[in-house]
């Protein structure tokens, strides 16, 4: 059983199960990956303590990010060897200007430049697409839709952060939009166990496949044999 769902009763579990939730979505025949928000105002700093990582961008997430980070940098590699697109996203740099912020949370009105900057470990290539936001969903006021769908995309597989704010409002509105959505649960973090377990089993059981890297890979590869033959 995957850590995550350890959480949750497992009499809920039967009752998800028997209200037919906790279905397996399928992997389509065109992917794209969405690398949410890994920009050092949600890691912080590497080496920091989670009360340094915070100190330094409030809302950081410290070291699950960096343990975390290698993971991505592997799912990352892979869509890349595979030729497939790789779509990263960070909020938009005036934002607070004249959208709001993202979410309700207390943050400075105005974030230093390192804020937004991606860590080399996962620096998007110049011929990648960085999506710039306003609020939590990827889809909210922005061309992603329309980007997925010029690229006859058929399924989205998401990582990034945080599980239970960006990464879950962008997989809901994924889904809303119509394409197979899967969540690779150990390349997404969140600055709270709880809340990264508990969100990861609601999108399972409502709106997405929730899968490790190591179950993924298979599939992936599995595609690219089948097209091959």
């Amino acid at each position: 059983m995957k850590e995550w769902m350890k959480q949750v009763p497992p009499d809920e579990v039967k009752n998800y199960d028997k209200a037919g939730f906790m279905s397996e979505a399928k992997i389509g025949e065109r992917t794209a990956l969405i690398v949410i928000d890994v920009t050092y105002g949600f890691t912080g700093s590497e080496g920091l303590t989670m009360d340094e990582a915070i100190a330094e961008f409030r809302p950081a997430c410290g070291p699950i990010a960096w343990e975390t980070m290698p993971r991505i940098a592997r799912l990352i590699n892979m869509f890349r060897e595979l030729g497939r697109p790789v779509v990263f996203t960070r909020g938009h740099p005036y934002n607070v200007l004249f959208a709001g912020k993202a979410t309700k949370s207390t943050r400075s009105m105005k974030q230093p430049p390192k804020f937004n900057e991606f860590p080399p470990q996962i620096m998007p290539r110049e011929d990648e697409f960085i999506l710039e936001k306003t609020r939590a969903s990827v889809f909210f006021q922005t061309p992603m839709a329309s980007y997925l769908v010029q690229n006859q995309i058929d399924t989205v597989i998401v990582c990034g952060v945080s599980t239970s704010g960006c990464v879950r409002a962008s997989v809901v509105d994924c889904f809303s939009h119509g394409f197979n959505t899967i969540v690779v649960d150990d390349c997404c973090f969140d600055r709270s166990n709880y809340a990264h377990c508990a969100n990861l089993f609601d999108m399972h059981a409502k709106y997405a496949n929730v899968v490790s890297l190591d179950e993924l890979e298979p599939l992936m590869l599995g595609k690219q044999m089948q097209k091959a033959g």
